[in-house]
């Protein structure tokens, strides 16, 4: 077995190395029994299995090959604060135990040791101090850490304000206006932009007593809502139309104490 697969090694050298004729010279000489001419493959196709294969693409000849990125993580979704376990990469490190007392530099090994005998966690503060800062932690604090770090995060994202309308006759029932009146609340918590659009009634039809409706619906909510547009004729007098908004945490402020 190991001598017949020999020959056919040699035979396929031969046979991309010096050509077809020498290899049917050399071929005599292993006692190698060539196949007929109908049933030889060119040297070029034999030895084409040695040649990296295509990868397969889109695009077009010509084009350049589109590559497809991978999908960027959700950063919600990433760890905020987790410990390291025991991969401490730096020799010296200053720690912080788990109750906020410091206690100095320490070798990897000491730390590595308390960690074993209290049952606790080490996490990075500062991998850039010299020594890098570390502190101890158990995984309760750990979890707090977390959800800490992630509801700061979502204070910090900024809503998206949107502009929401509301258009009724100034003769609205009262019912019919409190629920108008509960839709505009709602919104304007979320900081959204409330459009108002009142028209003429047959029994209210001028301006003055539509934007003292306006007025009232502004006033049903004063720890919450405020003008961004003030009151003003549309339509030819036939409608009048504000813009309120959530108030500024100045505004709050200034509403809280007056209230006190």
């Amino acid at each position: 077995m190991a001598a017949s697969y020999i020959r056919k090694i040699v035979f396929q050298i031969l046979q991309t190395k010096l050509g077809w004729y020498v290899c049917n010279e050399k071929a005599r000489y292993f006692h190698i029994m060539m196949p007929p001419s109908s049933c030889i493959i060119p040297h070029w196709k034999q030895a084409c299995w040695m040649l990296p294969l295509k990868t397969f693409t889109t695009a077009s000849e010509g084009e350049p090959e589109i590559v497809q990125h991978k999908m960027k993580k959700d950063p919600r979704n990433r760890r905020t604060i987790g410990s390291i376990g025991r991969k401490i990469i730096h020799r010296i490190i200053h720690v912080m135990d788990e109750n906020g007392e410091d206690l100095g530099n320490l070798h990897r090994a000491d730390v590595i040791r308390m960690m074993d005998e209290r049952g606790i966690k080490i996490v990075p503060l500062n991998e850039n101090a010299d020594p890098p800062v570390y502190k101890l932690m158990t995984g309760k604090q750990i979890h707090e850490e977390q959800m800490k770090l992630r509801e700061n995060h979502k204070d910090k994202i900024k809503t998206v304000c949107q502009i929401k309308e509301q258009t009724f006759s100034a003769d609205i029932a009262k019912h019919d206006l409190q629920t108008k009146i509960k839709y505009i609340q709602q919104w304007v918590e979320k900081h959204h932009h409330v459009r108002i659009t009142v028209r003429k009634g047959a029994a209210i039809n001028k301006a003055d007593e539509m934007e003292s409706l306006l007025d009232q619906i502004v006033q049903s909510m004063p720890d919450k809502a405020t003008y961004m547009f003030r009151p003003k004729i549309i339509k030819e007098g036939k409608a009048v139309m504000c813009v309120l908004r959530h108030l500024s945490e100045k505004e709050m402020k200034k509403f809280k104490q007056s209230e006190s």
